[in-house]
């Protein structure tokens, strides 16, 4: 099923009889899918695009890269950086905006901007009685209410199908910078990383993989030099600096987390806080992709030591499956977490037919 249209969208979703697996282009989609398949790809097009205003509203099913494409004219972008994890998942298909959203999508800029949530102005969606529901609006404002853009992005498509979203946008910075810390064992580079978070100098991106830790700085041309000079003089080791394409084609690398795409194994998203993240790593004697100074991990390992993982980070973070067959894909949730979500669920999908293998 393919609707075209929010009210075609909407009367599947209430005359479904079974099951639905709620399908953007099927990019990163993770966890035990069941069900008929209802697309959102046929929901395309741009509603409203007001650059001088930072504002764009968009149809779920719209590809990411026609976003990108038409906000690169304005010299603007989405601020959450959203990975593409194909080439990790060994995926075709076209992302999607909504997908994007459903799965709170977001890049090494969130130590700056935040996740893709904290763009988001407002959104349309079906919920799994079939009915419309707007929240939010096409302009920052503060409202009362109940929030649901935050809470329905990340939810996976368990509380409702979008269909729109608006969202803020952020202009190209004039300048990038990555400084290149080399010769660093793994605690001095990921202890490197968070005395640079913890400086003056507003970093976009703090990353460790291969031996190397990578500082990102953007902005102004003349304080992205000034900043960047002070940092790399505040830094221990040796100190490199990459600029422009080459700086943004590193972070890719990090974004999409590049390293793994050709090795085999177990590839889970760790959330945890950063100092307990080198101690995660060793423990499951892993191989790391280290974001946010380690307050992501995106960790690869043998599939027979998923108990150790989950040991691992038990009371000091989340651990996601996102590349592996078999066993728990998503974090366990505490009995109150737990309530909390069915209640949910119970409100916005009474029937129990959205997406009912990524429920937890």
């Amino acid at each position: 099923m393919r609707p075209v249209t929010e009210v075609e969208l909407a009367e599947v979703v209430a005359g479904a009889v079974g099951p639905l697996m709620v399908r953007g282009g099927g990019t990163r989609s993770i966890g035990h899918m069941l069900g008929e398949v209802l697309e959102t790809g046929g929901l395309t097009g741009m509603e409203l695009y007001e650059p001088g205003a930072l504002t764009l509203v968009v149809r779920a099913g719209t590809p990411v890269a026609e976003v990108e494409a038409l906000l690169a004219t304005e010299h603007q972008r989405l601020a959450f950086e959203p990975p593409d994890l194909r080439a990790l998942l060994g995926r075709d298909g076209v992302s999607t905006i909504g997908g994007v959203v459903a799965t709170n999508a977001s890049g090494p800029r969130r130590v700056q901007s935040g996740a893709c949530r904290d763009s988001l102005l407002g959104m349309r969606f079906v919920d799994g009685t079939g009915q419309v529901v707007k929240n939010g609006g096409r302009v920052m404002k503060n409202v009362t209410g109940y929030d649901l853009v935050k809470l329905l992005a990340g939810s996976r498509g368990t509380l409702g199908v979008l269909s729109e979203v608006s969202l803020k946008l952020q202009a190209l910075p004039e300048a990038e910078v990555t400084l290149i810390i080399e010769g660093l064992g793994e605690e001095d580079g990921l202890m490197a990383l968070r005395q640079a978070l913890g400086s003056p100098f507003d970093i976009s991106g703090a990353a460790r993989h291969s031996g190397r830790s990578l500082v990102r700085i953007e902005g102004m041309a003349g304080s992205v030099a000034y900043r960047s000079g002070r940092l790399r003089d505040l830094l221990a080791g040796a100190v490199a600096l990459v600029e422009g394409a080459a700086s943004a084609a590193l972070w890719r690398e990090v974004r999409d987390v590049v390293p793994f795409a050709d090795k085999p194994g177990d590839v889970w998203r760790i959330a945890t806080v950063p100092t307990a993240a080198a101690d995660i790593v060793a423990r499951t004697e892993g191989e790391a992709v280290w974001d946010w100074a380690g307050g992501l991990i995106w960790l690869r390992s043998d599939p027979e030591v998923r108990p150790t993982v989950i040991a691992a980070t038990a009371g000091r973070g989340h651990a996601t499956l996102v590349r592996g067959k078999g066993g728990p894909v998503f974090p366990l949730e505490t009995d109150e977490v737990q309530a909390l979500s069915q209640g949910l669920r119970a409100k916005f999908d009474p029937r129990g037919i959205l997406n009912q293998g990524m429920a937890g």
